[in-house]
């Protein structure tokens, strides 16, 4: 690609820059770039010794985000097809609660995030933050993982049940807001409330049945568009492979239909046990090391994932994972083996945006270009950075934004530098989370 990436410089008024649009003009003939733009790469700084400090650090960064969004659950139906374990005779569907947030404008474009195998949806706040004012961002915590229900087996926890998930999610936002545009016509014709929305439910079924049969299904009159970060993408993948209408454009983070058993085996050694951290300094450490690939980060936005991954245990006198360790097990046990999604991969027609960790061992470059092969997909490359960049750095969601906007052209590939850190507490006075919200 022949563009290049112009800088902004920094100035007390605006605070954090982006980059110019991709393929724009320099701002000024004589314009280059500001090397002290490019910040270094910083380690962990901050020292926390007391839970007390601990949970007065997280009122201030989880304040950051208090009342921005919504969070919100649905009913997934667990099939018996995804109940291998289970002897036929006890075989019944089943419900379990899928938690997710939402930011953004009830009738905006969707974009619809997922994150890794030990990944919640909190993981998402800077990015969905920063889109909020033109798209839905809806951000799911897989079954077993964050504030989501759990699965009655472990052999129930699967790719296909995750792609399964990812299709009901799907199906769940277009059923709501059916029923949400059918109650807000009832309410300017003054229908009546319950009838209308027994009858919104029925056509609303209806509706995605005849769309599903289409390969089109829309939320307020558009597509969705899902970013995957790691499982997240392999299975939107195994989704867009048996349902192509359900998603119209597709962001993959550092994820191929190619990755090696040697890193799948390492992850799910690290990820398939039970932890306890009896004390902040523990905590902030271990979460340091198994996000030391996710690129340049904040201590802030360490932190951010520190707290949403755990919660507080009174059993354990410490704070545990928020995830069903049978989830981490099931991946285990699978993980001898290298994820090979190449047919499906030829199934995937939608315009695609692949982000790349370029110290990455998940997404290989042999991988990469082999993905490109006759599919003219946008590639971002993201320097100091393994499996998975975090995508809170403002530069590389601004160029998500441009590619959203339809404003890079396919085929594009380019590298992104790093944004000046985030301003630690924004606003005035620094905002506290209540008690409900650290919960």
């Amino acid at each position: 690609m022949s563009a290049r990436l112009n800088v902004i410089a920094r100035t007390a008024e605006f605070g954090d820059t982006v980059p110019a649009p991709l393929g724009s003009p320099p701002a000024a003939p004589h314009a280059t770039p500001d090397v002290a733009w490019e910040p270094p790469i910083t380690g962990q700084r901050r020292s926390i010794s007391t839970w007390n400090e601990y949970m007065a650090m997280a009122s201030r960064v989880v304040g950051r985000f208090h009342g921005h969004f919504r969070l919100r659950h649905f009913d997934y139906e667990h099939p018996t097809r995804l109940q291998p374990g289970t002897p036929r005779r006890l075989k019944r569907p089943y419900v379990t609660p899928v938690a997710y947030t939402e930011w953004g404008a009830a009738d905006a474009p969707v974009l619809l995030c997922c994150g890794g195998v030990a990944n919640v949806a909190m993981r998402f706040h800077y990015l969905a933050s920063d889109l909020a004012d033109r798209y839905r961002v809806v951000c799911m915590d897989w079954l077993g993982r964050g504030r989501s229900g759990w699965l009655a087996a472990e052999d129930d926890y699967s790719l296909a049940t995750y792609s399964e998930q990812l299709r009901q999610m799907i199906v769940h936002l277009a059923e709501t807001d059916a029923t949400r545009a059918a109650g807000d016509a009832q309410s300017a014709n003054g229908a009546n409330g319950a009838n209308g929305a027994s009858g919104a439910n029925g056509m609303t079924r209806r509706r995605i049945a005849r769309a599903e049969a289409r390969r089109g299904i829309t939320i307020a009159g558009h597509g969705v568009t899902v970013l995957g970060s790691s499982m997240g993408g392999t299975a939107a993948i195994e989704l867009i492979a048996r349902h192509p209408g359900f998603v119209e454009r597709l962001i993959l983070n550092d994820v191929g239909p190619h990755i090696p058993a040697r890193r799948r085996k390492r992850r799910a050694e690290a990820i398939a046990r039970h932890y306890v951290f009896r004390n902040p300094s523990d905590l902030l450490r271990r979460v340091g090391a198994s996000n030391k690939n996710d690129g340049p980060v904040s201590d802030d936005i360490r932190f951010n994932l520190s707290f949403h991954q755990t919660r507080w245990s009174d059993e354990e006198s410490g704070r545990v994972y928020r995830h069903d360790a049978r989830a981490m097990q099931a991946y285990r046990r699978t993980s001898h083996t290298s994820v090979m999604q190449w047919p499906q991969w030829t199934r995937v027609h939608c315009p695609v945006l692949l982000i790349h960790g370029m110290q990455s061992d998940a997404l290989l470059m042999p991988t990469l270009e082999r993905m490109r092969r006759g599919k003219p997909i946008a590639v971002m490359h993201v320097p100091d950075t393994g499996h998975t960049p975090l995508l809170a750095d403002r530069n590389q969601i601004d160029f998500i934004r441009q590619w959203l906007a339809g404003d890079v052209p396919a085929g594009s590939e380019w590298s992104v530098l790093h944004a000046p850190a985030r301003d630690a507490y924004p606003g005035s006075p620094i905002p506290f989370a209540p008690a409900s919200a650290l919960r």
